[in-house]
Parts: structure tokens; sequence; C-alpha cells
């Protein structure tokens, strides 16, 4: 900055030069700052004004503000051409070489459930069953009735199932797609169903929304032990050779006799799922004679699977979409 006691046009060609010589715009600013804030060069001389004489006041009041004008231009057209190096070099920088290989846009991967129910569809596929789907708003005779399911039974009540208008329901099962499959259709046949399936259980520890898969084979000659063998093929296929079932009778309203799955899972017993023989008031139901054909049928939560599969500790991490949780998969 110019000594005090030199000339305007001293003190101008110095602001120039050092106003030239920034390399930055803050650096700029503060050139501009010593010249024309309120304690900068031209601010005081402006000040020493009053103390001249009127003709001399006049003159020397035209130069300094001439001078500040000069200033301003300046600061203005360096201020311009920073500005402008400065997009230049981000310019630059960020360029696009069209000739480079293109960046690959970041792989998703499957959610665990899709990849629990293929490979369980696989499976049975390979087994020459069929996939069978039905609908999620069912019908309470698809749903309960041909299901051999009475009118009393605690499942009915409103308490455990989700009913909407014109008298149906969200399905509570997939054994729906069962009766859909079987009705008009003559035996033999296999038949799996994977699916969504709703209860009104408002847990935390569990879900009102779920996945289920049903499988259900008629033929002339079934017996519990082709079912059983299906069951521990299946199990070995999907935690390992080492996995072992046990089967525990239970009493469900449409297979006859019925019995509930546990499988081995570190060292325990965990329930599985159910099964049993296909009770012949349903195959009734369905148009087949239970007389000439037999079948069995079981069915076992998807989601319950993939918490076994790979390690999940809640139900509820498979429905979050906390994507650090299912990366880990």
């Amino acid at each position: 900055m110019a000594p005090e006691g030199h000339s305007v046009d001293q003190l101008l060609g110095q602001a120039r030069t050092e106003l030239s010589a920034a390399s930055s715009t803050q650096e700029l600013a503060e050139v501009r700052a010593g010249y024309l804030g309120k304690k900068g060069s031209i601010s005081q001389l402006l000040r020493t004004l009053g103390k001249l004489d009127p003709a001399e006041r006049k003159q020397r009041g035209q130069a300094v503000n001439d001078a500040k004008q000069a200033i301003e231009a300046h600061f203005a057209e360096c201020r311009a051409a920073l500005e402008g190096s400065a997009r230049q070099r981000a310019l630059a920088e960020t360029q696009l070489d069209v000739t480079l290989p293109g960046a690959a846009p970041r792989r998703g991967h499957l959610h665990p459930l899709t990849h629990v129910t293929r490979d369980m569809v696989s499976f049975f596929t390979s087994m020459g069953f069929s996939v069978e789907e039905g609908p999620e708003v069912e019908t309470d005779w698809h749903n309960f009735e041909a299901l051999n399911i009475p009118a009393e039974h605690p499942s009915r009540d409103e308490q455990d199932t989700f009913y909407v208008s014109g008298g149906n329901l969200l399905r509570t099962q997939t054994s729906n797609v069962q009766i859909r499959a079987m009705t008009g259709r003559t035996p033999p046949f296999r038949f799996i169903a994977p699916g969504r399936v709703y209860r009104h259980d408002l847990s935390p520890k569990h879900s009102p929304m779920f996945h289920q898969i049903e499988g259900f084979l008629v033929d002339d000659r079934v017996t519990f032990g082709d079912l059983k063998g299906v069951l521990f093929a299946f199990a070995k296929h999907l935690f390992g050779e080492e996995t072992e079932l046990r089967f525990r009778a239970n009493h469900f309203p449409f297979t006859e006799p019925s019995a509930e799955m546990d499988l081995t899972w570190k060292g325990e017993w965990l329930e599985w799922g159910g099964c049993g023989m296909i009770h012949p008031q349903v195959l009734e139901r369905c148009g087949i004679d239970p007389e000439t054909w037999r079948g069995f049928a079981f069915g076992m939560g998807i989601d319950r699977t993939a918490l076994l599969r790979y390690g999940f500790p809640a139900l509820r991490l498979l429905f979050e979409g906390d994507v650090r949780v299912l990366e880990q998969i």
C-alpha cells in the first residue's frame, strides 16, 4: 500500500499493481479493502479534504474520486479474470474423455428372500413339480371351507384373519392355491405354491405379512413315506447333508394323518413346518375320488428358512430394507 504523502496517481498505480498480482478472489478482496475500506488509503484521503481550502478541495476531491472509481473498475476486471480461470480449471479437472471405457454402474443384488424362494422352487421343479400361483385376496371357500376348516375354528376369527369387503379376506396360507390347482384337474399331478400370506399378528417379534411355500402331490400310490423322503431331501438341499428331520404327530383340518416337522440347527431341534396326507374330504371338495387317489401336502415359512440359512437374528431385518444388513448376504 502507498506510504503517506504519495500522490493520488502513485496510489492508483500501486493499487492496480497489487490487484493484478492477487492470485485468488480472497486475496483480491483483501487488497481492495486496503484501499477502499473504511480504513483504506483512499478513504483516509477523502477524510482529509475538509482541511483544504475550497479551490484545492474541489480539485483534489475530483482526483481522489476518479482514483476510487478506477480502483473499483480494475478490481471488477481482476475478479472476472480470476473467476474465469477458476471455471476453466474446474472444467479441465472434470473433463470427460469419451475415448475411455465407461464407468460400470454399481451392481445391486437379490433380496435374501428371493434367493431362498428361487432355491426352493428350483429344487422342486427338478423333481417334476409345477409352480402354481393364486390370489392374495381370497374367498372364504378357498381359504377355509374347502380345506375342511370348520366355521368355529379360531383361525377364522377376526383376531387372526384380515377380512375385506365383499366377504373376502387376505389369505392366511398358500393352501388356497392347493384347492384352486386341484379343482378341475385329473391326477396324477404335483405342484408347489410360494407366495405372501397374511395373519392379524401385531407382535413385534412377527410380521402381519410373511411368505410360505406349499407343496402337494396326488397319485394312486402315495404314502407318508414318500412325503418324508421328499422332505428329507429338501432339508438336506437347503441346509446341508448333516441336517436331520423329525416328525411329531399333530392335527391339521386339511391333512390326516398330520405332523409337525422339526429340523436340527446348531445342535437343537427347531420347528420348521407342517405336513400330512391330504384329507379325503379336501379331495372330494376338489372333485377327486379319495377311493382312487391319495396325496400329501406340506408347507413351511420361507422367511424362517431364510433366517436359519443366513443367520439373521430377527425376522424384521428382512423387511426393514437396511442395506448394511442385506449387503452381508
